[in-house]
Order: structure tokens, then C-alpha cells, then sequence
């Protein structure tokens, strides 16, 4: 007699003698002593990558979830800091707006000069100096120039104080300006300070030792200046007291001059 198995029992065994599957990276195997099965194994944010962050799975970081929640907390802080932004911004655009005026103001001062009209330029470099940013390196060099140009004007037209006072300027804001140093060097020697002017002429040589007409200069006015201290020390006289007594040091010194017109109006007195 023979026995037909049943048709599932014959689907069972040809199951079994199937080639079995070689594991993989992404499955384990569990072996039993009739089947063979496989576990799939844990998906990690959608992929299989083994718990390491990737590009396309980063979202934002920490410090970038800390900004944003600052952001939403403390709405009042990011408006300040775009305030602050736009003031940045506007100052840096008035202190370039600034200095362009300054520079075109200049430029005009220049032209004037060139034409013989040196009042008319004074004013000019004047409106420069007053629409250029002060404290700012951007116009230091152009407040230095006007202030110069504008000793030159006063040279020209023979206020020789103005031209000190502005070439002193010019020199405060450039140390090395040593045009300056010339042209408040002349105005000194126009006003017979021979010695001031000498002075200038050895700040020039610490810049530029070679400078041959500084080197001139200083020998052309050594002798005069030793005449005006030899002329001061002549002239030069002490008021003593009334009983006789040197005076302290400090105490009026006058010229002969002055004396003597201190003495005239004593005697039209007595």
C-alpha cells in the first residue's frame, strides 16, 4: 500500500533543501536545528547607519536651537542688535559722506589758491575742516592738509601768527608734515623768533638729516640769533625795589625801553 503525503508536507521539504541565504551587514541570523531565519535588523532615523549622524539626517545644533529659542524668547535683544546694525552702518556712510564733502571743499580751496584768492580759499578749507569727521583716520590726513593749506594763505596775506597756529595744527595731527615744519619756520623768522625757527629746522633733520635747505637755514639764522640774545641781555634791565633789593626770581624784568617810559611818566608826575 502506498502512502501519497499530503501536498503541504511536499512544499515544506523542498523549502528546506533550498540554498540558505549568507547573512549580510543589515540582517542576523538565527539558526535552529530545522530552519533558518533572518532578523532585519534595527532601522536608526529611517537608515541603516549604525547610529551616526549624517549629513542629510542633521538638523540644527545645539548652538543653533539656542539662537533660535533666544530669538523667540527675547525678541526685544535681536531688534536691539539690528538697531545697532543699522547705526553701524549709517555712521560709516556719514563719515565717507564726510569726507568726500571735505575732500571736494579742498579741492575748490586749491583752485582758489592757484588764482591769487586766498581769503576766498581760507573759506573753503575752512567749510573742509568743518564737514570732515574729526578723530577718524580716514580724514586725519585731509584736516592735516587744510590746516596747512590755510598757513600757507596766512603766509601769503602776512598774518604770521595765523600761520604758526595752523601749521601747528597741521603738525599735531601728521608729526612728520614737514612742510608744515618749513612754512612755520618762515613765519617764526618773519617775526624775528629766530630761535623757534631754528627749532623747526632741527625737527626737520631728525625726519630728514640730508634736507639741505633746513641745514641752510640753520646757519643762516645761528648768527642772528646769537646777535638778538647779545641785543636782549643789553637791553635788559632789573627793577629793584624801592630800598635798593634785588629782586626774586620771577620778579618784573622790563626792557630799556619800558624803563624809560616808566621813568618819563615819573618825572611829568613829579
Amino acid at each position: 500500500m502506498v502512502v501519497i503525503q499530503p501536498e503541504e508536507e511536499n512544499k515544506e521539504a523542498a523549502l528546506q533543501n533550498l540554498p540558505k541565504p549568507r547573512p549580510t551587514a543589515s540582517t542576523s541570523k538565527t539558526t535552529t536545528s530545522d530552519t533558518t531565519t533572518t532578523k532585519a535588523a534595527p532601522i536608526v532615523n529611517g537608515s541603516d547607519s549604525d547610529g551616526f549622524e549624517t549629513a542629510s539626517e542633521r538638523g540644527v545644533s545645539d548652538n543653533e536651537e539656542e539662537d533660535i529659542l533666544n530669538k523667540e524668547l527675547n525678541p526685544e535683544n535681536s531688534a536691539e542688535d539690528h538697531l545697532q546694525q543699522q547705526h553701524t552702518q549709517n555712521d560709516a556712510q556719514l563719515i565717507q559722506g564726510g569726507v568726500e564733502q571735505g575732500n571736494e571743499a579742498k579741492s575748490e580751496g586749491n583752485r582758489l589758491f592757484g588764482n591769487g584768492q586766498y581769503e576766498e580759499a581760507l573759506l573753503q578749507y575752512e567749510l573742509a575742516l568743518q564737514v570732515a569727521p574729526q578723530d577718524v583716520p580716514s580724514s586725519v590726513e585731509l584736516r592735516s592738509i587744510c590746516h596747512f593749506n590755510r598757513g600757507v594763505c596766512f603766509l601769503k596775506l602776512g598774518k604770521y601768527e595765523d600761520t604758526i597756529k595752523e601749521c601747528s595744527k597741521a603738525s599735531e595731527l601728521n608729526p612728520s608734515y614737514m612742510k608744515a615744519l618749513v612754512r612755520r619756520g618762515e613765519a617764526h623768522e618773519k617775526l624775528e623768533h629766530f630761535e623757534e625757527a631754528i627749532a623747526d629746522m632741527k625737527k626737520i633733520l631728525e625726519f630728514d638729516p640730508s634736507n639741505d635747505q633746513a641745514q641752510k637755514t640753520i646757519r643762516r639764522l645761528e648768527p642772528l640769533a646769537a646777535q638778538k640774545r647779545e641785543k636782549m641781555k643789553e637791553e635788559m634791565i632789573v627793577i629793584s625795589d624801592v630800598d635798593g633789593s634785588i629782586p626774586k626770581p620771577g620778579e618784573v624784568i622790563c626792557t630799556y625801553d619800558a624803563a624809560r617810559s616808566k621813568e618819563y611818566k615819573m618825572d611829568r608826575k613829579t
